[in-house]
């Protein structure tokens, strides 16, 4: 059996995220069925991250096992040319048969894009927050670099999520902006469900305060996600990359 890694980029507009849900489109559902098509065999993949409806990838990684013989250029060219359009396998390598897409990765690192300008974007409203109002990006990158280490992020955690260890690790969490652009962007060992769309909605709730980083130290320590800020919209949010 071999094993073969994609590095997959995809619009998630149309799709109800990555996992695969009864009754509903979602990424994993269209490579598999892809990959059974060109493999003429039942093939399974399994994913780094599992993005929720509406958001974004520039790097996820999946990975799958088949004893087709073949050429990786052919695994990436076939798939390309049978998934839809929003969805482009942009690398095809093989890894060692213990390689797993999902337990094998150090960090992923998510962005979120925020359009900051008195106007829409007719061309950016399917990948950009559009938020008017003034944002105080030194404020908000502040706040971003005091969320750094290990803690419990479960004040961020959507209400109803299963996981029950909400320990986290962050290595880099910055703010930054290019031109009417403003990033969020955060890199972890692991990420709880809705995790970045709540610390980035909680931070612009809390960007024009003077004592800012104290107020989201506190949401923290609450470990209550209904003193956090409302999440931003999924659809600003994109899966960068994956570690390894």
């Amino acid at each position: 059996m071999r094993n073969i890694k994609l590095t997959i980029e995809y619009d998630g507009t149309n799709y109800h995220g990555w996992q695969i849900q009864p009754n509903a489109i979602t990424i994993q559902t269209a490579i598999q069925d892809a990959l059974t098509k060109i493999t003429k065999t039942q093939t399974s993949i399994i994913g780094a991250g599992r993005t929720d409806t509406g958001v974004h990838a520039a790097g996820q990684v999946a990975n799958f096992h088949t004893r087709s013989q073949m050429p990786l250029i052919s695994f990436q060219k076939a798939l390309n040319a049978t998934l839809p359009r929003d969805i482009v396998v942009i690398n095809a390598e093989e890894v060692s048969p213990d390689f797993h897409a999902r337990f094998s990765a150090v960090s992923r690192c998510y962005r979120y894009t925020i359009l900051n300008r008195a106007y829409p974007s007719a061309l950016l409203r399917s990948s950009t927050y559009f938020f008017p109002e003034s944002i105080e990006v030194r404020d908000a990158d502040t706040a971003c670099q005091s969320l750094v280490g290990k803690r419990d992020f479960s004040s961020f955690q959507r209400s109803g999520s299963e996981r029950i260890n909400s320990i986290c690790e962050i290595y880099e969490c910055r703010c930054w902006q290019d031109q009417d652009l403003v990033y969020f962007e955060i890199e972890a060992d692991a990420f709880l469900r809705g995790m970045v769309r709540a610390i980035v909605g909680t931070i612009l709730k809390l960007y024009d305060r003077e004592d800012s980083v104290n107020q989201l130290h506190k949401i923290l320590d609450a470990r209550d996600r209904s003193v956090a800020g409302a999440s931003v919209p999924p659809h600003g949010l994109s899966l960068l990359r994956v570690k390894y």
